[in-house]
């Protein structure tokens, strides 16, 4: 780029001409793992079976099994180790290079690529407790609304929600509470109908994605229309196939202070591996079987190869950091995988969250009762008051419960954590 160039010996020569010291270059920073184009990432067959949670500091590239020593037959052990070539080395590194990739990398194997939003056109209109959105992109328009219940205290934080929340207790502590109906977006099925379809019927993009899609434009009409609501203090939650939802919302867009998933479950911060620690034996075959429409095809490949994805949950939970992340799962949920959650996913996690700096920034929140319990939002809600609004608490979201301890033995990788600068 000669213009950079240009700019760099303009600016030496300016301070020598001042009489300054001119400092010494930096270190160069290192060079990011190249990232393939989409449609071009590896396939099951050419990644190592790993058995355990993936190295989130190892990029894609150094994954491979045709990269370096992929050919070794200690090639799987190593990577799962944490001794795989050419790790992320510091937290400037991740957010520069790792981040970017794990975001790209989740949309091509799982999600589907989200639309280009620079390409739309975003319109709200507000009739009381009401906002009318309306999304118009390459000449087509979806339109659907949101609902507002506001608290007495302005601007307010908000949580915007889908399939429904326990409203009262978030107005008593001052959190504006908005919901949509996330059917208008794109309905729970194979059916391209709703909003999101209306304007990108033909894209190979999980219903997930379509539904975070719609938290954003809420996001968007709600900082157009309502200035009782603080724009910058925003959490995202949905329960069960619904919060695998909210995870994908807060994943991919920086907006978003908090994310809520409550008993997300496979697809969520369900483990892929593990799978069978409680609840029905949450896969991705049988999951994918009953709604394959949640995720992009590409996901699909991966069936009976679970262990090849080069990602879990923990990836997805690690690639929110910095923004706060509070994972809800019951010890009496009869479908997913809570324990599963609770000592492998979240505490994998935060070992990279600890390593970033912000290791009050993750919690799990492990409580009594089944599956999408509206006691949950009761049992997150002091985390949200402390992400949202700044207050002191005394609640141990480190505590697993009856869970116990994590399982390490599930993360190897935990013994060669980079030494952070």
């Amino acid at each position: 780029m000669p213009s950079l160039r240009c700019v760099g010996i303009v600016g030496a020569v300016a301070f020598l001409r001042l009489g300054r010291a001119v400092p010494a270059p930096a270190a160069p920073a290192a060079e990011c793992a190249p990232v393939p184009s989409a449609g071009k990432y590896p396939t099951w067959e050419q990644l190592p079976k790993q058995t355990t949670l993936p190295d989130p500091w190892l990029p894609l590239a150094y994954t491979t099994t045709d990269s370096e020593g992929g050919s070794s037959p200690s090639f799987a052990s190593d990577v799962m180790a944490g001794k795989g070539k050419n790790r992320i080395q510091t937290p400037e590194e991740w957010y520069r290079c790792r981040q970017p990739e794990i975001l790209q990398m989740l949309q091509e194997y799982q999600y589907g690529y989200y639309p280009d939003h620079s390409k739309e056109t975003v319109k709200a209109t507000r009739s009381g407790n009401t906002v009318n959105i309306e999304v118009t992109a390459g000449g087509k328009t979806g339109k659907f609304s949101a609902t507002l219940a506001l608290p007495s205290t302005k601007p307010a934080p908000v949580v915007i929600n889908i399939g429904g929340m326990t409203n009262q207790p978030y107005l008593q502590a001052g959190i504006a509470v908005v919901g949509f109906d996330y059917t208008k977006v794109a309905p729970d099925s194979n059916a391209k109908s709703g909003a999101f379809w209306d304007i990108y019927n033909g894209q190979d993009i999980g219903v997930l994605t379509a539904w975070a899609w719609g938290f954003h434009r809420v996001l968007d009409a709600l900082n157009a229309t309502v200035p009782e609501i603080d724009p910058t203090r925003v959490g995202v939650t949905g329960c069960s196939r619904l919060g695998k939802a909210a995870l994908a919302a807060g994943l991919l867009d920086t907006r978003i202070t908090l994310t809520m998933p409550m008993s997300s479950g496979v697809q969520g911060l369900g483990p892929y591996r593990y799978h069978g620690l409680s609840g029905q034996d949450e896969t991705l075959e049988n999951s994918k079987s009953g709604a394959g429409w949640w995720t992009d095809k590409t996901l699909g490949t991966f069936v009976n190869h679970a262990e090849n994805l080069p990602y879990d949950a923990h990836t997805i939970a690690a690639a929110i950091a910095p923004r706060a992340l509070v994972i809800d799962q019951g010890t009496g949920d009869q479908f997913t995988n809570s324990k599963g959650t609770a000592v492998i996913v979240y505490p994998a996690a935060k070992l990279v969250y600890d390593w970033l700096g912000v290791p009050d920034q993750i919690a799990m929140s492990v409580r009594g009762g089944g599956h999408c319990d509206m006691s949950g939002f009761n049992s997150v809600l002091p985390f949200v008051t402390k992400v949202l609004q700044n207050q002191t608490i005394t609640k141990d979201y480190n505590d697993l419960g009856s869970y116990g301890s994590p399982m390490t033995t599930a993360y190897p990788w935990a013994t060669a954590v980079p030494k952070a600068a």
